[in-house]
């Protein structure tokens, strides 16, 4: 029975470690992680935000993911879309699902992430 989610990992390309520090703890504020010092030599960063957290792995022939995606949830949504299009990435409010405030953004490789408003 799974109860619950260790971490979610996305691929970036190689060398770019530091653009995706930038992103996810610069502008979504998320704190690296160490990795173990067995998996270092692969380049790559990991990252959390409370119990949250996201692996980025190195892939050489990298292809961002389109359809796939992380979906955090956000509990200043509006302030966090502000944020994002200040910093150059253009959030895609999402309404088709009722009830939910939500948008996508991409981040600085082109994978998907979906930002959900944490309900009231």
């Amino acid at each position: 029975m799974i109860v619950g989610l260790d971490h979610v990992q996305l691929a970036i390309p190689p060398q770019r470690e530091e653009e995706a520090r930038a992103y996810y703890a610069g502008i979504l504020g998320m704190t690296e992680v160490p990795k173990p010092e067995s998996l270092r030599a692969r380049g790559g960063l990991w990252l959390r935000s409370g119990a949250i957290e996201i692996h980025l792995g190195v892939e050489k022939d990298f292809r961002p993911a389109r359809k796939a995606h992380p979906a955090f949830r956000i509990d200043n949504i509006d302030a966090l879309a502000t944020r994002l299009e200040t910093c150059g990435y253009q959030p895609r409010w999402d309404d088709v699902i009722v009830g939910r405030r939500r948008f996508f953004a991409d981040d600085p490789f082109g994978n998907r992430i979906e930002f959900i408003a944490v309900e009231a």
